[in-house]
């Protein structure tokens, strides 16, 4: 239920048998062990870096690893493009405008692939709450970033 912690050895430890071998073990209350297939395509997310949480033999039992990077000022633009519409906002032409230069710029915040999403989601909420038009404007964007970064501030 939820979120577990785990350190990363024990998670690996568990998983290497599957991944590489491609059947597991499951122990029976009777003290039996059952042999299981086990074709699945799991993927390992992570903030940290890799070296700071494994070591070297870990990391090869991962044979791909990807790093996905913030987006630039344009990409970052064009995500929010693309999820207000899915989230069935309409954007206030200098909204986003707004949100970069008073908020990101002078902050110095990153800009995240999830962010779009996520400010939007704080946008669509306010304004259902609010009984408002779903629209993006300069205030909401503020509600928004307010309500997602305190954390930061």
């Amino acid at each position: 239920c939820g979120r577990q912690t785990m350190l990363i050895d024990v998670l690996l430890n568990l998983w290497s048998v599957p991944l590489e071998k491609r059947y597991d073990f499951f122990s029976l209350p009777c003290t039996k062990k059952l042999h299981v297939p086990s074709d699945q395509l799991i993927i390992f997310s992570t903030n940290l870096e890799p070296n700071d949480l494994v070591d070297g033999a870990f990391l090869r039992r991962i044979p791909y690893k990807i790093c996905v990077p913030d987006p630039c000022r344009e990409h970052f633009e064009k995500l929010f493009d693309i999820m207000a519409p899915k989230l069935g906002l309409i954007m206030d032409n200098d909204a986003l405008k707004y949100l970069i230069e008073e908020h990101y710029i002078p902050r110095k915040i990153p800009y995240r692939n999830c962010q779009p999403r996520d400010l939007l989601l704080q946008v669509k909420n306010y304004c259902i709450y609010k009984k408002l038009p779903k629209r993006v404007t300069k205030e909401s964007f503020d509600f928004a970033v307010d309500n997602y970064f305190s954390m930061m501030q």
